[in-house]
C-alpha cells in the first residue's frame, strides 16, 4: 500500500516526507490555520472512511471521486472518446474500488490534469492503470512526486488521440490547460474545463480568476488570450471540477459573454 505524504489540505502526494506543501504555501492556495497536516493513502484506505463515487455527468462523460469528498474535494472525469476512455483531472482518493468501477467502464488510455491544485495522488492513479499523465511542462515545478509516467508538453495545443485536444490557456497556472473533445455531446462539443475555466452558481456565465479561495482575479491579458485562443472551438457544454458544475448549453457563446463582462469590469468600462 502506497505510503507517500499526502496533503490533507490540498490532496497533493510527494515523493517524501516534508514539512512544508509548496501547493498550499502559494498565494493560489492557502495552509489551513491549524497547520500543514498529513496523511497516506494506506492511512486512508484503512480508516474505511471513504467510498468511490462514479456518476454519469453529461453524455459519455462520467465523474469519479470519493464521498465524502477529500481535501479540495474535485471529481475527475472519465471520457468515453471513440479513441477509448480517457481520465480528465484527477480525483486525491483512490482505492481497490475505485479502481474496480473504473475498469468495469473499460479502463482508460491515459490521464490529462488542468493545473496542479489537481495533480493530488495521479501517480498511483498512472501506476493502477499503467497509462501516462500528461501535464504542460510551464508547471513542471509543481509536481510532487516526479515518475517516469509523467509527460510534459510544450506550446498552445496537443492532440494527445485523433479526437481530444489539450489548449493551455495559461488561465490560474501558466501551464493552465483545458480539454475539448469535438465528439462530445453528440457532436456539438464539449470543453473539458477544471477551474481554469470555472463553471459558477449562474449558469449563463462563467469565471476567471488566480486564485478562488483568496479571491485573486486573473490578469486581463491572460483571459483575453483565454477567449481568443477558445473562439475557434465549437462546444455545447462545459464540464468544470465539481459535481454537476455543468453549461448545458451555448458553452461557446458563454465563455466569449463571460470573458467580455470580466474584461468590462477590471478595465472599469462599463
Amino acid at each position: 500500500m502506497s505510503t507517500e505524504p499526502v496533503c490533507l489540505a490540498c490532496g497533493t502526494q510527494y515523493a517524501r516526507p516534508r514539512a512544508d506543501c509548496p501547493v498550499c504555501e502559494d498565494e493560489r492556495q492557502f495552509v489551513p490555520p491549524g497547520g500543514q497536516r498529513w496523511t497516506d493513502l494506506a492511512a486512508m484506505r484503512a480508516g474505511g472512511e471513504h467510498r468511490a463515487r462514479v456518476e454519469e455527468q453529461g453524455p459519455g462523460i462520467v465523474g469519479v471521486g470519493s464521498a465524502p469528498k477529500f481535501a479540495i474535494g474535485q471529481r475527475a472525469l472519465l471520457v468515453r472518446a471513440g479513441s477509448g476512455n480517457f481520465l480528465w483531472d484527477c480525483a486525491a482518493y483512490l482505492d481497490d474500488e475505485v479502481i474496480a468501477k473504473v475498469t468495469e467502464l473499460g479502463g482508460i488510455t491515459g490521464i490529462a490534469i488542468s493545473h496542479p491544485h489537481y495533480y493530488t495522488t495521479m501517480v498511483e492513479w498512472a501506476h493502477a492503470f499503467d497509462v501516462p499523465i500528461h501535464l504542460h511542462e510551464d508547471d513542471r515545478q509543481w509536481i510532487g512526486r516526479p515518475d517516469p509516467a509523467i509527460r510534459l508538453w510544450s506550446g498552445t495545443t496537443l492532440d494527445i488521440t485523433g479526437d481530444l485536444r489539450l489548449i493551455n490557456l495559461g488561465v490560474h497556472f501558466a501551464g493552465g490547460t483545458v480539454l475539448h473533445w469535438p465528439g462530445g455531446e453528440g457532436g456539438r462539443g464539449a470543453l473539458l474545463s477544471g477551474d481554469i475555466v470555472q463553471v459558477v452558481a449562474d449558469r449563463t456565465h462563467v469565471g476567471f480568476m488566480y486564485s478562488y479561495p483568496n479571491l485573486i482575479p486573473e490578469r486581463p491579458s491572460v483571459v483575453r488570450r483565454a477567449a481568443e485562443l477558445l473562439e475557434p472551438y465549437a462546444f455545447e457544454a462545459i464540464y468544470s471540477a465539481w459535481w454537476n458544475a455543468i453549461v448545458r448549453t451555448n458553452g461557446h457563446e458563454v465563455v466569449q459573454r463571460s470573458a467580455k463582462r470580466y474584461l468590462a469590469y477590471v478595465q472599469e468600462t462599463l
